[in-house]
């Protein structure tokens, strides 16, 4: 794997490098090793995937707080999204700055997601699917959200019409 770090410290592109033979190929997606290596956080407790049936489809900008905080490991298994992230960290230099990078089953690209981000996409085809890592079980008491539309933060997303769920639209403004 190749780790690249975003403009958001701690936030990293993971290409996978894959062994190529006359079958198709074989590539590491994830290794404790480099991990630790890379001073991401090594530890998994819980995988989940989303489907999302319509290109537009957009979910997030969603969050843990303490001490529930999570990291992530994103990658698209069918379609393609664009994936965002948000620092959250107050003492962060980067704080509510966004980073965004498109994931796609072609491209095979992971994006590492600290604890301390706000994490959202939009699908950019139809019949998308994403999988999760995660460091942390999920707490609904300690779930939150930033709206995926804020002024203040100005997330420029790439699909006009937009469908999302009545619970992404009611989260609160940065502000509020």
């Amino acid at each position: 794997m190749v780790f690249t770090e975003t403009k958001l410290k701690g936030a990293f592109i993971i290409d996978l490098e894959p062994i190529q033979d006359e079958r198709g190929f074989f590539a590491r997606t994830w290794c404790k090793k480099e991990f630790e290596a890379h001073g991401l956080n090594p530890n998994l407790v819980q995988c989940n995937t989303s489907f999302n049936r319509k290109k537009g489809t957009l979910r997030g900008m969603h969050y843990q707080t303490a001490p529930y905080e999570e990291a992530k490991l994103i990658r698209c298994t069918m379609g393609a999204i664009y994936d965002v992230i948000i620092d959250i960290r107050k003492k962060s230099k980067a704080y509510m700055q966004w980073f965004a990078c498109e994931l796609t089953a072609e491209n095979r690209k992971m994006l590492y997601v600290p604890e301390g981000f706000a994490h959202g996409f939009q699908t950019l085809e139809d019949n998308t699917e994403v999988f999760y890592q995660m460091s942390e079980s999920y707490y609904p008491e300690y779930s939150r959200g930033l709206r995926w539309d804020d002024p203040a933060i100005a997330i420029k997303w790439p699909c006009q019409d937009i469908i999302i769920s009545q619970h992404d639209n009611n989260l609160k403004y940065y502000h509020d």
